[in-house]
């Protein structure tokens, strides 16, 4: 029987379409752009940490490479298209909206969520459905021990970070401790990792104090704490705890020598709300500044001119080098998955902050860091062999 000829002209142009396929692939290629996709807090709690870390990042990222082209996907140049949307800080949209991008949207590639939490909810489905995990701001050593193929953890943990910290203090004669830490993932962890630390030291923990997420009021902890006298005060904190544990020992005249405060610290944001010289010596999580490298430096310059702010000196560092190592490996091996994580997991990364290497999840090629702001600016000032200042080890008086 013959074929109808709308039927004819549908197996020609079919025909023809397949034909293009064949002698054309880098031709029909170049029109497809790679769809990655992501949720973001763009309201609720988290979002002071996600609007200054990560996103700003995710977006000069794609308008970098789409400026130059596109992403380079093994020698074909592909637009970004950036599929997103506002998880309002929500555990349970972070989780729905991943399951829809990875599983009915089957997106090429995803990119991270902001937070330990967030992470440690979404990181098994990303493992269980192929897709690479270069994650920016999870800070935890139970992801390091899921030992998810597909999962890696870009910033130090808690161990390294909090093995600096506690050699830093050892080196500068601290004989007292006291910390506060939020009573979560990310606090316990680090609460933890500092016990570790300090013993065998002869350093003392004069107090040990946690505090709820949200919490308002600092002032009758630090008011013990101020009390006791601590030569050094510690901090796991998220940003807007940090902000209220400084105003707060500033309120009641508690000054050590040591004041540390983690997530936020070196955020741009608590220089402008201490003043550069309300902030002045105080330290915190931080492991680079323009003054690190010279990719380091045309980060920086890039993320002002096209953010219109400073990017923070931590995990904005982190999330900028899982970029460039996300974009090494679809220019080396396209957007294979599988071929992604093993060339993200057996390769040792150049990037803006130094060598990473992974072993399992873990960053094993940064070593743990600590950051003081001074003068305006947040210097590396531990370990010495990555210092971008001397350390100043007596904080001034707040003003």
């Amino acid at each position: 029987m013959a074929a109808h000829p709308n039927r004819r002209l549908l197996i020609q142009r079919a025909a023809a379409t397949v034909g293009a396929m064949s002698f054309a692939p880098q031709l029909l290629a170049q029109s497809t752009p790679v769809r990655i996709g992501y949720s973001m807090s763009r309201t609720g709690p988290w979002t002071g940490g996600a609007q200054v870390s990560q996103e700003p990042n995710y977006l000069l990222w794609a308008e970098q490479q789409n400026a130059a082209g596109g992403l380079d996907v093994k020698g074909v140049r592909r637009k970004i298209e950036l599929i997103s949307s506002d998880d309002r800080s929500d555990m349970e949209t972070v989780v729905r909206t991943y399951e829809k991008l990875m599983g009915s949207d089957k997106v090429d590639l995803v990119l991270p969520p902001w937070g330990s939490n967030a992470n440690f909810a979404v990181a098994p489905l990303a493992n269980r459905l192929g897709y690479p995990f270069l994650a920016p701001t999870a800070l935890s050593r139970r992801l390091a021990e899921m030992k998810l193929p597909y999962f890696f953890l870009l910033l130090q943990q808690p161990k390294p970070m909090c093995d600096a910290l506690v050699e830093m203090f050892k080196a500068n004669g601290v004989k007292t401790v006291a910390v506060v830490y939020v009573d979560d993932l990310f606090g316990l962890e680090n609460y933890s990792a500092l016990k570790v630390a300090l013993q065998g030291t002869g350093i003392s923990l004069v107090q040990d104090t946690s505090y709820p997420g949200g919490v308002k009021d600092l002032s009758p902890t630090l008011r013990s704490i101020k009390d006791k006298n601590p030569d050094a005060f510690v901090g796991f904190t998220y940003p807007p705890d940090t902000i209220l544990a400084s105003r707060q020992a500033k309120e009641i005249g508690f000054n050590p020598k040591f004041f540390y405060a983690s997530v936020g610290t070196a955020f741009p944001l608590y220089k402008n709300v201490m003043t550069p010289a309300g902030a002045e010596g105080v330290l915190g999580m931080g492991s680079w500044n323009s003054k690190t490298s010279p990719g380091a430096k045309a980060y920086f310059d890039a993320h002002v001119a096209s953010q219109k702010k400073e990017p923070d000196r931590w995990a904005s560092g982190a999330c900028w080098a899982g970029l460039e190592i996300l974009t090494n490996a679809c220019k080396q091996v396209g957007l294979d998955r599988k071929a992604i994580r093993d060339y993200v997991a057996n390769t040792t990364h150049k990037t803006i902050i130094g060598d990473i290497k992974f072993n399992g999840s873990e960053n094993v090629g940064t070593p743990g860091t600590v950051g003081q702001w001074q003068n305006g600016e947040f210097e590396v000032v531990w370990p010495q062999k990555l210092a971008t200042a001397k350390l100043n080890p007596n904080k001034p008086v707040w003003k």
